[in-house]
């Protein structure tokens, strides 16, 4: 259940009359301020949502490949060498194996002229690229406004172009955004070549107020005017949900009563005029560093982002630099999991946008992207098989035919001609 850290005199009682869904004590320091390592406590709905982003992450790869033919189809001996390049860790036969494995994504089949076996996508799967590029292609407007907000965010009004196209795909932005949103709208974005580091930087031309309020600012007006709660107690705080397990006691509970009444600048404002060397500064901008996180994955279409890329914009958003220690402070904010690539990937999720492992307010690029996922979960058992395909596995069971009875060979051999007739006849009708 979401709550907001309600700062009345509630909270501070026993734990018989607390209203949060919280028992023991974590830590037995009596201290009233945030620990500097915290233990991650696992959520196992985000860790099996990235175990199933896993497959469709190898799924896409094979994609590309074959996408990238001119025909659009591949041979089946060559995937063994491409998936090797691409460092997908399968060894020798094992990728034409596992594109069998998804049969609504992949269809073997095999050549007329070559007569060897090929690979192509299958009509389920082109459908859902199309869906995807339509998808796209609709929320290019809003694209846009996410570009123009993500620039706005940094201390200097610039970005590297690399790290955005990096990261183009969480935010949106399609594989040519350079040409077409960048150099399409001078009026938002200006493009340039630093004379140092020969980088390219995409610069804000100039900063609208309109955009530079946060996401957290309207879910802060949402709880207010439905739950009614203080305006003081909402003013700077933020939606905490702890994963199931998390284990908090009355000091722990005190910090984040304190924390949350804490106030700080905005993402989108200038502190580099500001005095940060006083104890009151410094944490300011540290809660200012969760609500740039916060906005920033506000800003993603899944409200998800690796660990990883949030890194490339630590310095243009005076971000901490063990960003992970950083949110596992905060694991009421963000999840941080480390499923889906054997632990060496970290992907940070938003608590509060999702519910049950789904986004509570979908979009329909996600949506698109999806489908793909469901293609790709979706059992073996209810695709159609080519005969041919399997033709081959049944020359084992030569030996045991040969055992049958010649009465239920020749019985056999009747039903299978009926079936051959009328498979031939519905094809001829075709």
């Amino acid at each position: 259940m979401l709550v907001f850290f309600s700062y009345t005199r509630n909270l501070l009682k026993p734990r018989s009359s607390s209203p949060l869904p919280f028992t023991s004590i974590m830590h037995m320091s009596q201290s009233t301020s945030f620990p500097k390592k915290q233990d991650r406590v696992r959520d196992h709905g985000f860790d099996n949502y990235m175990e199933a982003e896993k497959k469709t992450r190898k799924v896409l790869k094979f994609q590309s490949l074959i996408l990238s033919q001119p025909s659009q189809t591949l041979p089946i001996s060559r995937f063994d060498s491409l998936a090797r390049r691409l460092g997908l860790g399968f060894k020798e036969n094992e990728a034409a194996a596992y594109l069998l494995k998804f049969p609504h994504v992949f269809e073997i089949y095999e050549h007329p002229v070559l007569r060897i076996l090929f690979c192509r996508l299958t009509q389920k799967a082109l459908l859902q690229i199309e869906q995807e590029k339509q998808a796209l292609h609709a929320q290019l407007p809003d694209a846009v406004t996410r570009l123009r907000k993500l620039v706005m965010m940094s201390n200097t009004g610039r970005l590297r172009l690399e790290h955005v196209r990096i990261a183009r795909k969480e935010f949106g932005l399609p594989d040519d955004f350079e040409y077409s949103v960048i150099l399409k709208y001078p009026e938002f974005f200006r493009l340039f070549d630093a004379r140092d580091t020969r980088n390219k930087y995409i610069e804000i031309v100039e900063r609208d107020p309109e955009l530079a309020i946060c996401a957290i600012e309207k879910v802060r007006e949402r709880e207010y005017r439905e739950k009614g709660l203080d305006a003081e107690d909402v003013r700077f705080s933020f939606l905490v949900n702890f994963p199931p397990g998390f284990k908090i006691g009355k000091y722990y509970r005190i910090a984040v009563w304190k924390w949350q009444r804490v106030p700080y600048w905005s993402p989108y404002e200038n502190v580099s005029g500001y005095d940060l060397r006083s104890l009151e500064a410094l944490k300011r901008m540290e809660k200012r560093a969760v609500a740039t996180i916060h906005e920033l994955l506000s800003l993603t279409v899944e409200k998800k982002i690796s660990l990883e890329r949030i890194a490339h914009f630590r310095m243009a958003m005076n971000l901490p630099k063990k960003l992970k220690d950083f949110l596992l402070k905060h694991q009421g904010i963000f999840y941080v999991s480390t499923r889906g690539n054997y632990g060496k990937l970290h992907t940070v999720f938003l608590r509060e946008a999702y519910r049950k492992g789904e986004l509570i307010e979908p979009n329909d690029l996600y949506l698109a992207r999806r489908k793909l996922g469901e293609l790709v979960l979706l059992s073996s058992r209810k695709a159609k098989v080519d005969k041919e395909l399997v033709s081959h596995r049944r020359d084992t069971e030569v030996d045991d035919i040969v055992c049958v009875r010649p009465d239920y060979m020749e019985n056999d051999v009747k039903d299978f001609g009926v079936e051959y007739e009328i498979e031939h006849d519905g094809r001829r009708e075709g």
